[in-house]
């Protein structure tokens, strides 16, 4: 569906959605520590969820096993879960989750280095970051998502990156995934016109090598092709006449 025009009501929903999100990422990333099993992550993610009163989006989402999705270093986006998956110091982790809260959904994503990390990733994770707020910057009534699109494509050339072209941000809050399509390069002044009131994910995904990617056999997780790390960041943000408010924020 086209993301709508949210009526007060449902706009408040998803707030509340999207403070549980934000109070689940912010307590797993100050709980985060080496030799956990990306399992054990994903259970303090759903008791944590089940205790604030919301319900996870991803679970059983066109098949997804597990309440959040996990990415390591070369994997950029949809890790599944695993006891055998062990997180490792100077690792990239990438959290990506949503809530849902009386029908309505936010969606949010989260990356960052375990304990001391390379140059490289630290510039990965931060101009990473940076595109998606240079985004949100921008938001108001009339933008054009070319205009979006353009400004995360921007950020990412000037760092060197890669960016990642097959996987885009969209509309949510009635569904996890409305139309339009957010891509993370495009030409300004293009493309469909959002409104005040929409709600709308912006996600840039960004490699330290090839905007190539590669779907590993459990038909979710995906990688870079060349093996490079990869960061991921994500808010749900609400178009207001005073501009772009981040309902995820943590």
């Amino acid at each position: 569906m086209i993301t709508q025009i949210k009526k007060v009501s449902e706009i408040s929903n998803m707030k509340t959605a999207g403070g549980m999100l934000a109070t689940v990422l912010g307590q797993l990333k100050h709980s985060i520590e080496p030799g956990m099993s990306t399992k054990h992550i994903a259970n303090m993610a759903a008791r944590e969820l089940k205790s604030l009163g919301g319900k996870p989006s991803f679970l059983g989402y066109y098949g997804f096993p597990d309440v959040i999705c996990i990415s390591i270093n070369d994997e950029i986006i949809h890790g599944i879960p695993s006891a055998d998956k062990i997180v490792q110091l100077g690792d990239i982790i990438s959290l990506d989750f949503g809530v849902t809260y009386h029908g309505m959904v936010t969606d949010s994503a989260i990356s960052f280095i375990i304990g001391p990390g390379r140059s490289s990733d630290s510039l990965l994770v931060s101009k990473t970051e940076a595109a998606l707020n240079a985004a949100i910057d921008i938001l108001k009534p009339g933008i054009k998502v070319g205009d979006i699109s353009s400004t995360v494509q921007g950020v990412l050339e000037r760092a060197g990156l890669g960016i990642v072209k097959e996987y885009v941000g969209h509309g949510v809050g009635h569904e996890l995934h409305e139309e339009p399509n957010i891509p993370n390069y495009g030409v300004k002044g293009e493309g469909p016109i959002l409104a005040e009131n929409m709600t709308i994910a912006i996600e840039p995904m960004a490699t330290l090598g090839t905007d190539k990617t590669v779907v590993d056999q459990d038909g979710w997780t995906v990688r870079t092709k060349d093996g490079s790390r990869a960061a991921h960041f994500e808010h749900t943000v609400l178009i207001t006449s005073k501009g772009g408010q981040i309902i995820t924020q943590i």
